[in-house]
């Protein structure tokens, strides 16, 4: 029910967001989705990525500092007020958000986000049918 995304930890200069783009393109890893926050020297790159494991094994390999955590994502429908009606039932459910990114692929709205408690989250996606994307997904979306 969950998705693997790594964060690189990065100092905010030029050249460093090259080499880790250069290395997945070595790896032959597709990315699907990445965010990196306005900071002024420092800065954490998350994304999500066709082989997030073997990725990760990558970077780590060449010393760059990446760590690589579990995390929620939901597929929706490319309609107005849809991604307000998913953190909606999980705000009803008291669940937190730690961090939050969205984009659209392939026609559907993906939201991706790390919640305070993942077994609650769980229970509320499964409970209220919501669409998730697993692991077992992620080639579909970068094929």
């Amino acid at each position: 029910m969950t998705i693997h995304q790594l964060s690189i930890f990065m100092e905010n200069k030029s050249g460093t967001l090259l080499r880790v783009l250069d290395l997945l393109r070595r790896f032959g890893i597709q990315i699907i989705a990445s965010t990196i926050p306005d900071t002024a020297e420092n800065g954490i790159y998350r994304l999500i990525c066709s082989e997030p494991l073997r990725a990760y094994e990558g970077l780590k390999n060449a010393d760059i500092p990446v760590a690589l955590s579990e995390v929620f994502a939901l597929e929706l429908d490319d309609v107005p007020g849809c991604a307000a009606e998913a953190v909606g039932i999980l705000s009803q459910a008291n669940i937190s958000l730690t961090y939050m990114y969205s984009f659209l692929l392939r026609g559907k709205g993906i939201l991706v986000f790390r919640p305070d408690d993942a077994e609650l989250t769980r229970e509320t996606i499964l409970r209220n049918n919501m669409k998730y994307i697993a692991e077992k997904d992620l080639s579909k979306y970068s094929a």
